[in-house]
């Protein structure tokens, strides 16, 4: 999935600190993340607990701060570096939750974004680059080093793509959806099994991936009126459909140790996230993501 290559993209849309140093407090309590002790689930921590809500937050602690590249300023910059990528989407995604949100009576807020490398700090703790990208409910951010997408690729077998890149923030952005409509927290006190609150958490951030990339090539730049993204081809969507694969549980638990245990999933499987992402993208229907309601996540609308 490609840029349109005129689109006008606001390179101070991020915020970019790679090259910093990343120090930093830790989450106050103990900063836990939803897949808990489980190694190299989806995106590191995928969404960062929420702590005591005494967290130290002190991202300017010897960290290089600033946007992004000033040439991130046109799709087609977005279509050849992966951090204007991440701009263009972040700002696609700024657009189109902006109108569908307020379509199902919530107040739409921006999140914030930052790109780093090695190390950083958050209102939910400290980051690495083996966090993978994550969102932190505490200070509304979603942090991503976009040297995971080479990781993800090689560790996971997943796809590089830039849809597959898409995927992966929209997938975050999905979770901030949450925290604006109160549905992050389903998740804190129930955080492993095949039925849990955190696998429902996680299908539903699926689903409104699928949700936005189904809109994508239809979503315009408000002050233009202009396309963000051109049309999505069948190939396209088997790219993203093959990095939900390769995050399943069962995939990474089978590939990591050669068994499968249901009771210590925290972000479904394999099959189950292909399934929530096409029922975002097909039914182009928030509500049709309301996993929390589902009898049978293997099969969405059930």
């Amino acid at each position: 999935m490609s840029f349109n290559d005129n689109v006008q993209i606001d390179s101070g849309r991020i915020e970019d600190r790679r090259g910093g140093g990343g120090r930093g407090g830790m989450v106050a309590g103990g900063g836990v993340s939803i897949l808990g002790l489980i190694l190299a689930l989806i995106f590191g921590p995928g969404v960062f607990d929420q702590g005591s809500g005494t967290s130290t937050q002190s991202s300017s602690s010897g960290q290089a701060q600033s946007t992004a590249n000033a040439s991130c300023t046109t799709g087609a910059a977005a279509n050849q570096d992966d951090v204007c990528r991440l701009t263009a989407t972040t700002q696609s995604l700024d657009a189109f939750w902006s109108q569908e949100l307020p379509a199902h009576n919530a107040k739409f807020r921006k999140p914030k974004m930052v790109t780093f490398s090695g190390a950083t700090s958050s209102g939910c703790g400290r980051a690495t680059a083996q966090t993978g990208p994550f969102y932190c409910p505490t200070d509304e951010t979603a942090y991503v080093d976009t040297a995971f997408y080479k990781q993800f690729t090689s560790q996971f077998g997943g796809s590089s793509g830039p849809l597959a890149q898409i995927y992966i923030v929209a997938h975050e952005y999905g979770h901030h959806v949450q925290n604006i409509l109160g549905d992050l927290e389903k998740s804190q006190n129930d955080r492993q099994g095949a039925t849990s609150g955190a696998v429902r958490t996680e299908l539903q951030a699926d689903c409104y991936a699928g949700l936005y990339i189904g809109h994508a090539a239809t979503t315009k730049d408000p002050k233009t009126g202009q396309t963000y993204l051109k049309p999505i081809t069948e190939a396209q969507v088997r790219d993203a459909l093959a990095a939900a694969a390769s995050v399943g549980d069962d995939h990474i638990q089978q590939t990591a140790q050669g068994q499968v245990n249901q009771d210590s999933w925290t972000h479904g499987s394999s099959a189950q996230r292909q399934a929530w992402f096409l029922q975002g993208y097909k039914s182009q229907d928030m509500t049709q993501c309301n996993t929390f309601n589902a009898r049978d996540l293997n099969n969405p609308g059930s």
